[in-house]
């Protein structure tokens, strides 16, 4: 008699038969794939030991049944991501997970170079100055009603400019007949001094400062001889509140409008004109 050869689990004859041998001994086909084969992960059948057998992480799928959740590709041999333990192609998934650049409206690749701002994302070769059209990368850039401007360009857009010196006022500044000028800029026009935050007039549109403007236009004090600067009439302030007389063509400051004679104060009195003097009217009566 020959020696027994039977399947390790159901006990019948291999003899004629297809077996596979194991540790614990020969298995026929059908016990061997119910007793060792994996369940697939996406069909639920047993995977048999004559199927290719792909797994990922902790579950097994027939080489059929490794497929992209989304479109149905093989993932067999294809670079492949997992999302929330869904398979995907990683054309499924860019165009599902990944933003869209905001300029070239195509999918911005994960690891690639992007900038983002305010809730939009553009490729770093796409984010451009809507000025020059030059990759702002990582320079400071400025936002204006959805147009991005390197600051250069910004400020030669934008920014107002110097009435004076035609460039552009970046901070500060000061405002002149409507207009901005750089602090530095606004000089009078006789001796250079600095103006802003001072004190000063103008003549035909050039500022002055008070003191070239009393010596280059303001009428003369007659008693004095020196310049008078404020409006005109019989009488009024100059600049810094100076007040004056005026009379005829002739002008006083009021602390040198008095009577030529007694020196009696003449400002708010009756007076008499004497030639080139002015006299008080007890001092005219007087005769001479």
């Amino acid at each position: 008699m020959s020696e027994a050869f039977d399947c390790a689990k159901c006990n019948e004859s291999l003899y004629g038969r297809k077996y596979i041998q194991t540790d614990s001994g020969p298995y026929c086909v059908p016990c061997y794939d119910n007793t060792f084969a994996n369940t697939c992960a996406e069909c639920q059948q047993l995977i048999g030991h004559d199927s290719r057998e792909l797994f990922y992480e902790d579950r097994h799928f027939h080489e059929g049944c490794f497929r992209c959740c989304r479109c149905q590709r093989s993932l067999a041999d294809e670079p492949f991501t997992c999302q929330d333990s869904e398979l995907l192609c990683n054309e499924c998934y860019c165009t599902a997970f990944s933003s869209q650049c905001s300029a070239c409206g195509e999918t911005v690749m994960p690891g690639s170079r992007k900038l983002e701002y305010g809730g939009q994302t553009w490729h770093e070769h796409c984010f451009l100055c809507s000025g020059c059209e030059q990759p702002l990368g990582s320079r400071s850039f400025v936002p204006d009603k959805g147009a991005h401007y390197c600051v250069p360009c910004y400020e030669n857009k934008f920014a107002p400019r110097c009435a004076r010196c035609s460039k552009t006022l970046t901070q500060g500044g000061v405002t002149y007949r409507d207009q901005p000028w750089h602090r530095e800029c606004l000089v009078c026009t006789g001796c250079q001094t600095p103006l802003a935050g001072q004190q000063f007039t103008s003549r035909d549109d050039d500022p002055y400062c008070v003191a070239c403007f009393g010596e280059l236009f303001a009428p003369k004090c007659s008693s004095c001889k020196r310049p008078i600067t404020g409006g005109s009439g019989s009488e009024g302030a100059g600049l810094g509140g100076g007040k004056y007389v005026s009379f005829e063509d002739r002008h006083w400051h009021h602390s040198c409008f008095s009577c030529a004679r007694c020196s009696t104060s003449l400002v708010g009195q009756g007076f008499v004109p004497d030639g080139d003097q002015v006299l008080c009217q007890g001092c005219s009566q007087a005769g001479p």
